[in-house]
């Protein structure tokens, strides 16, 4: 509370040192128009008697004071510049509103959490699933923040490369780290956190933290166990990615991979056109066909039956992190354009292709298979693999093999357009609610949990 009540006066003394200095410019300071003509005291009609007028003027605050002077000249300008210092003076006054209703949130939270973004996945986090801006919006930028109100919960979000250890300033008690725990050299940025964020607890500059991570395709995140506080740690919560067998719903949560915020995927706005044009393509997929994998089959089966041809299909044998402008606009025409979007196992059964294609009410195609490693059943959780988009109840197709394929194909070209444009309402909305309902679900774990250890 003592960083609000600074940054509170520092933006008060400002505004009221701006408005000082606006009615000082505008009082003594601003050229003047030229004054019109006056009539000689020679004119026919005698001497013009002198009349009371009322000089206009501010005071320190910028307010207009009403000052009666006797033996004054008439002011032709003086209509104009009352109205000047009017608006002057509403800017004054819609600025002290601002900076009261920015205070008013901060007094009615009773929880301020900064979210300190330091992995891709927390853009997904802030702007598609809080919906919240970022400034600057140039994704280049080497530092960008937004805040919201939610809940009881007044949320502040830093990312950059700016965002260095130390070198920013820790404005709430309660922090959420979001980390990339995927491969060795990840885990060792993240642990450089992690241990930030230590000092910062046994300082007591901070009281409680949780971590949103995005795990390791094989669900191997062993390395994050000994920060936890159930064994001894100081991280209260944890929101992991895939199917990890640990998540039990208490302190460990199981979160969505989302789009490949990465590679700059947007937040979608759904439109008439996409949801009732007709789309060319009866499926697309975009991707690496992995040696020795379900995708060889998957390329072979629509080349054999021909549905290549009624298909948007661009496969590659290696795998690129970064696209071009070229690319990444085919990929999103590709979900645009199709009806179904065709989602292979990779290096495990969730990819960034699910979320990407019901941003475009492409229906996905998912192959219900376990991909190998640590993933699979946890102690909440027993229908494996995607068992968050299955609890949720995703309105998506899921196979077991990708031979019922061609069947599945011959079934959709006989689908009318209006069915179609139904079963992509239905997916879209489906999206939404889900984003929806994981916010919810952040926001009270965090409340839960923050706001009892407070009572504790």
């Amino acid at each position: 509370m003592r960083g609000a009540r600074k940054r509170l006066c520092s933006a008060l003394i400002v505004a009221y040192g701006l408005f000082s200095l606006y009615a000082a410019y505008t009082v003594f300071l601003r050229p003047r128009r030229p004054s019109a003509p006056r009539p000689s005291h020679r004119d026919r009609r005698g001497p013009r008697a002198c009349k009371s007028v009322v000089f206009i003027q501010t005071n320190a605050f910028g307010f207009l004071d009403n000052v009666a002077l006797g033996n004054e000249e008439w002011n032709p300008w003086e209509g104009d510049e009352k109205n000047e210092l009017v608006a002057s003076q509403q800017r004054y006054e819609a600025s002290l509103k601002m900076i009261k209703n920015a205070r008013s949130h901060l007094e009615q939270a009773s929880l301020r959490v900064q979210i300190w973004g330091k992995a891709a996945i927390g853009l997904y986090l802030w702007q598609h699933i809080f919906e919240g801006h970022l400034e600057p919006a140039d994704v280049t930028a080497q530092w960008r923040e937004g805040s919201q109100k939610a809940g009881k919960t007044y949320f502040s979000f830093i990312t950059g490369p700016a965002v260095i250890p130390g070198y920013f300033s820790v404005e709430a008690e309660n922090v959420v780290l979001v980390l990339n725990g995927r491969e060795a050299a990840k885990i060792a940025y993240a642990t450089q956190w992690l241990h930030y964020a230590q000092k910062l607890t046994q300082t007591r500059k901070i009281r409680r933290v949780a971590v949103v991570m995005l795990g390791n395709e094989q669900c191997s995140n062993e390395w994050i166990q000994p920060y936890l506080k159930r064994n001894g740690g100081f991280v209260n919560l944890l929101f992991v990615t895939y199917d990890y067998t640990l998540v039990n719903e208490e302190d460990i949560f199981q979160w969505p991979l989302g789009v490949a915020t990465y590679r700059n995927f947007p937040v979608v706005e759904p439109s008439w056109s996409m949801l009732h044009d007709p789309r060319p393509y009866l499926c697309n997929f975009l991707g690496t066909v992995y040696m020795n994998s379900s995708r060889e089959t998957l390329m072979e089966i629509l080349k054999h039956d021909g549905f290549n041809k009624l298909c948007w299909i661009a496969a590659r044998e290696q795998w690129q992190p970064q696209e071009t402008n070229e690319s990444f606009k085919s990929y999103q025409d590709a979900l645009l354009q199709s009806d179904l979007t065709l989602c292979p196992v990779g290096i495990n059964t969730e990819c960034y292709r699910i979320y990407e294609a019901c941003s475009y009410g492409s229906l996905p195609v998912v192959e219900d298979v376990m991909t190998p490693g640590g993933c699979g059943n946890s102690s909440v959780f027993h229908s494996a693999p995607l068992q968050l988009l299955k609890t949720t109840g995703a309105p998506f197709i899921f196979i077991n093999n990708w031979k019922e394929l061609p069947a599945l194909l011959e079934k959709e070209k006989k689908k009318s357009l209006q069915d179609k444009i139904e079963r992509r309402k239905k997916l879209i909305d489906w999206y939404q609610n889900f984003k929806a309902s994981m916010r919810q679900k952040f926001i009270n774990t965090l409340e839960s949990s923050f706001l009892s250890s407070d009572k504790g």
